[in-house]
């Protein structure tokens, strides 16, 4: 199975600039699943939950949702991204999943950081994981029936309940779109994969963006992470790459660490607190 992500640098509240530079990036991608960075059709900082309200969508109505099922279908690949969702009187920044089968898969984020208070609704889904069928015609390893992938976004990296939850519900690859300010923040991927023994796919954002006297630069570094901890791949801190990495989603499955350690079996739930 390949797999792959695009670290780009969105243009702040051009919703159809995005959408046009992602169908031209992705056109020449060779993959079964792709992911992109966390709000990357519209930017990330806004003034007022009112000004956000203005660019977010419905899922799966509306045309960041059209564009991206178009290069779905188009590339043969699945499409995860990160967008600002209306729903309803709520707006949510959420990751959408899409498949070439124009099937619309979605996760609210849970955890919000710092001024995503003021612009979004807190995610009331219990951390989904989804069953997605792949193709074989991208991948050199024969897949199984159906692959299961989870969804997080940028912040909720930082709660290990989020990810022990995905894996726990059998999650082989968690998808991570991202918008990325601390330093420091790349290693949580890492030790997320290791600890739940899971494929991790980061997209990160590069370039930088103000309001008023606050300024937020956002440090790239993407990265595709394998169950063992090993980084199959990873992005510059300033540079737009599109990375594609060979994979196989059934390793994610054996959870021993060692021949005599489990990480599911060996849990204390016992001893745990809630």
């Amino acid at each position: 199975m390949r797999v792959g992500l695009f670290q780009f640098s969105p243009r702040h509240g051009d919703v159809r600039a995005n959408l046009d530079h992602v169908t031209r990036a992705l056109s020449r991608a060779r993959a079964d699943l792709l992911v992109l960075p966390e709000l990357c059709t519209t930017g990330y900082m806004f003034a007022s939950r009112a000004e956000m309200s203005r660019l977010a969508e419905a899922v799966p109505a509306g045309p960041t949702c059209d564009t991206m099922a178009a290069i779905s279908r188009d590339t043969g690949a699945a499409i995860v991204w990160g967008m600002a969702e209306s729903n309803g009187s709520r707006i949510f920044n959420s990751a959408v999943m899409v498949t070439p089968q124009g099937e619309f898969h979605v996760y609210h984020k849970a955890h919000l950081f710092v001024d995503e208070k003021d612009l979004f609704d807190r995610g009331d889904s219990p951390f989904p994981v989804f069953d997605v069928s792949f193709d074989n015609h991208h991948s050199d390893f024969e897949l199984r029936a159906s692959t299961k992938v989870g969804m997080l976004v940028c912040f909720d990296h930082f709660f290990p309940e989020a990810a022990r939850s995905l894996a726990l519900r059998g999650a082989q690859i968690i998808c991570h779109p991202s918008n990325l300010v601390l330093e420091y923040a790349q290693t949580n991927s890492i030790t997320r994969a290791v600890e739940n023994r899971v494929f991790w796919i980061l997209a990160n954002r590069t370039g930088s963006e103000s309001i008023a006297d606050k300024t937020l630069n956002f440090n790239g570094r993407s990265q595709i992470v394998a169950p063992d901890g090993r980084l199959l791949a990873r992005a510059g801190p300033k540079s737009e790459e599109l990375l594609v990495v060979e994979i196989d989603p059934a390793q994610a499955l054996d959870k021993k660490v060692t021949p005599r350690n489990d990480l599911f079996l060996d849990r204390r739930t016992d001893l745990y607190l809630t």
